[in-house]
């Protein structure tokens, strides 16, 4: 084999080497605690999804999307009272402070999957791409489940308050 080829080979095998090094880097750091994805009625075409990631970083890590197929739409929203009314709000963005947890919520910060593409029923998975900040990406998957008591009874209680 002449020196030219052999150049070849081991400039492609570096380029290589490079480039999935540079895509090992680019998952986010961040560990899925628990979490899971409200079952709706069928007739109804939104949802939430709740979840707690936990940073053991020493950076700071910011959400700023997620992506998934079950929905065309996914958006980071947050419960904010005004007026003495609960209203929902999309935002740009969660910080995860560095060795600490986002932690999403029916009673706060949540991920709305908005305009799904089929009904989801109890048990289902639900794919979710985390989109950061510094242009990482995570892969997690997320239950299906029924409302607790203890959520039904916040959402319950938050939705009579027609004063």
């Amino acid at each position: 084999m002449e020196f030219k080829t052999l150049k070849v080979i081991f400039k492609h095998l570096f380029n290589f080497l490079v480039l999935s090094s540079l895509s090992f880097t680019a998952v986010a750091e961040v560990v899925l605690i628990e979490g899971h994805v409200r079952a709706m009625p069928a007739s109804v075409p939104n949802t939430a999804a709740y979840f707690v990631l936990a940073n053991p970083t020493d950076k700071l890590q910011r959400l700023v999307a997620v992506k998934t197929v079950a929905a065309k739409e996914a958006q980071l929203h947050t419960l904010l009272e005004e007026d003495g009314m609960v209203k929902m709000r999309q935002v740009s963005g969660f910080d995860i402070q560095a060795k600490s947890q986002l932690v999403l919520a029916p009673t706060g910060d949540h991920l709305m999957l908005l305009s799904l593409v089929k009904p989801l029923a109890i048990g289902d998975k639900v794919a979710l791409e985390l989109i950061f900040e510094q242009g990482e990406s995570q892969q997690i998957e997320l239950q299906v489940q029924g409302a607790d008591k203890s959520e039904e009874q916040d959402s319950s209680h938050t939705h009579h308050h027609h004063h």
